[in-house]
């Protein structure tokens, strides 16, 4: 088997490992406000803690290889703080649904609160799908390129992803699932979010090689961690508080912090 071959498969199997996270969001009941509250925020305490302990500091890294450490800083904050200005803004402008101004019963506005909500968790979803899935891509890109460069290392870091994947498919699959119970839909969008990284490999490879250079690494690490932690504090704490179960959602954020922490020093 081919050096390539042997990087494009340990990249691939990196990022499909979100499979198993969307498996263990069917396993639970569609029903339990604690679990979907624990999970929400156990999504949220992934992406802030990868965000400030994993992205900012590589961000930092390679913009210090053709930087002086005040230039790294100044590029890795406007890129950071650059991502949730242009994020928050096309949020903004996407119109929400406005219902006509009528009389109705308390039986129909719980209803149509219940529906609301459901619409909510599902745009929660969708979102995190993107932004784990653009997070998943120059991450293939890495494994991939690395593993060309060192397979062992490559796959040291392959192991490391795919353990802190794991937790991305539950943020994924947890708000979708739980919005809709369709688990064709929730299966079909973490799939999406994973197989972005095998794609950053491919695109590595084919187009991207000649042109990669650390300060774009580092553009392109600090403004998903920008994305990352919008997306947790604006949708993802906020959804998970919802249901009622605030001592569930913290303890989900710490633990998805707690899980994220020790992927990252077996690395």
């Amino acid at each position: 088997m081919s050096s390539v071959s042997v990087a494009f498969i340990n990249t691939a199997l990196a990022g499909l490992a979100t499979m198993l996270g969307a498996v263990i969001v069917f396993l639970s009941d569609s029903d339990n406000k604690k679990f979907l509250s624990a999970a929400l925020g156990f999504s949220a305490g992934v992406m802030i803690y990868i965000s400030f302990m994993e992205m900012l500091p590589m961000a930092t890294e390679n913009f210090m290889k053709t930087m002086s450490e005040k230039s790294s800083g100044i590029a890795m904050l406007a890129s950071f703080f650059g991502s949730m200005l242009v994020f928050g803004l096309i949020s903004h402008l996407v119109p929400e649904a406005d219902e006509p101004h009528e009389i109705k019963t308390d039986e129909e506005i719980e209803e149509e609160a219940e529906e609301v909500q459901r619409e909510h968790l599902e745009k929660v979803g969708l979102k995190s799908a993107i932004a784990i899935g653009v997070h998943n891509f120059p991450e293939g890109m890495v494994t991939f390129m690395t593993t060309l460069l060192d397979p062992a290392m490559g796959v040291s870091i392959a192991i490391a992803i795919a353990m802190h994947n794991i937790p991305e498919g539950i943020g994924v699959a947890a708000p979708i699932f739980f919005a809709t119970g369709d688990k064709k839909r929730a299966t079909w969008l973490t799939f999406l979010s994973g197989v972005s990284e095998p794609l950053g490999a491919i695109l590595a490879y084919l187009i991207l090689r000649p042109f990669l250079t650390t300060t774009l690494f580092g553009i392109v690490f600090a403004a998903i961690s920008g994305i990352m932690v919008l997306i947790s504090f604006d949708e993802l704490l906020p959804a998970s508080r919802a249901y009622g179960e605030t001592h569930m959602s913290l303890l989900g954020v710490l633990f998805g912090m707690l899980v994220m922490g020790v992927s990252l020093i077996m690395l």
